[in-house]
């Protein structure tokens, strides 16, 4: 199998605005790509997970990126490196989806310390990325990413994707 990943972040806005003179306008736009070839190197990836999960109110999943994920074709990834995480949390969700290192065992990652974590609101996205280096997944001893459920009352889903290399 051979991977070939592009992620793209696009953002076009205009700002429009009046003046004695008319009705200025400025246009603003942003874009990244980064483009990586099957590979483990700097700029490479070959490990691709994707999945559309759900939690149940006041809970949360550890995925271990070193061992119990699979992907499309069934086959255990292994992540040496991950390059690539992207969390949508479902619009129709009432909580936020959280992420974050797991209490024990955390993927540090792009966190600066365990007990960091990012709060995703309903129909929010998250991007991080590191194409070139990516963060070191440690099996057994970090490598538990921590996704839960911000309230009570309800579940919440999320579609995520991590890329990243096997060695």
């Amino acid at each position: 199998m051979a991977l070939t990943s592009k992620v793209t972040l696009r953002i076009n806005a205009t700002q429009t605005g009046s003046n004695d003179l008319g009705n200025p306008q400025f246009p603003m736009a942003f874009s990244q790509i980064d483009n990586m070839l099957d590979g483990t190197a700097a700029g490479q990836a070959d490990l691709l997970f994707s999945d559309q999960r759900t939690i149940t109110a006041s809970s949360n999943e550890d995925l271990d990126l070193s061992g119990s994920l699979t992907d499309v074709y069934g086959t255990t990834l292994a992540f040496v490196k991950v390059k690539v995480i992207a969390i949508y949390a479902a619009s129709g969700n009432t909580n936020n989806v959280q992420v974050g290192p797991a209490a024990s065992n955390g993927f540090l990652g792009p966190f600066a310390d365990a007990s960091d974590q990012i709060d995703i609101a309903p129909g929010g996205t998250m991007l991080l990325t590191a194409p070139s280096a990516g963060w070191t997944v440690t099996a057994s001893t970090g490598d538990l990413l921590n996704i839960a459920n911000s309230g009570a009352g309800t579940g919440v889903t999320y579609d995520i994707v991590i890329i990243g290399t096997s060695a």
